[in-house]
C-alpha cells in the first residue's frame, strides 16, 4: 500500500503506467473483452469494474492536452451515434479527472483497431457491455518558475 495510491493500482499496472510515454495508450475493458487475443501487455483486474478503474487510473495518469482527442470509448454494436449508461457514467468521470476532454465514441473496427495497438490492455471484470475506454497519456509539465 502507498500514500495517496488508490488501492486498485497494483504493482504490475503502476509499472505500465509510469512506463507510458507521451502518446502512449491504455485501453480498460469489460469483463467480455478478447483481451487476452488482442493485448501487447496485459493487465487483470478480475474482480473489479470498469469505473473505479478508471477512476483510479486517471488519479494519476495525465490525459493528453496537445491533441484534439485523447479518451475514445467503444460504441453500441459498432454504431458511434449509440450509448448505453456506462457510457455517460464514462463521460462524467472523465469530465471530472479530465476537465475540457471529450470523450470520443469509435467505430467497432476503428475501437478494435485502436485497442490492439494500445501499449497494455487492463481486463475488468465488468459485466457491461460495450464498457470500453482508451485513454492517451499526456505529460506533467513542469512546475513554473520565476526568473531573477
Amino acid at each position: 500500500m502507498l500514500i495517496g495510491i488508490p488501492a486498485l493500482l497494483g504493482p504490475e499496472l503502476l509499472a505500465i503506467l509510469r512506463a507510458m510515454g507521451h502518446g502512449d495508450e491504455i485501453a480498460l475493458v469489460d469483463g467480455n473483452y478478447p483481451a487476452e487475443e488482442q493485448a501487447n501487455r496485459l493487465v487483470r483486474a478480475d474482480g473489479h469494474h470498469l469505473i473505479p478503474m478508471l477512476d483510479a487510473i486517471l488519479s494519476v495518469l495525465p490525459v493528453d492536452d496537445v491533441v484534439p482527442e485523447a479518451l475514445f470509448r467503444a460504441s453500441v454494436r459498432g454504431d458511434p451515434s449509440l450509448a448505453d449508461p456506462v457510457h455517460h457514467e464514462i463521460e462524467v468521470l472523465c469530465a471530472k479527472r479530465a476537465p475540457g476532454r471529450k470523450v470520443v465514441a469509435l467505430a467497432g473496427a476503428d475501437f478494435y483497431a485502436r485497442v490492439r495497438a494500445a501499449h497494455a490492455i487492463v481486463a475488468t471484470s465488468e459485466p457491461r457491455l460495450y464498457a470500453n475506454i482508451i485513454i492517451r497519456k499526456g505529460v506533467i509539465h513542469p512546475p513554473e518558475t520565476t526568473r531573477q
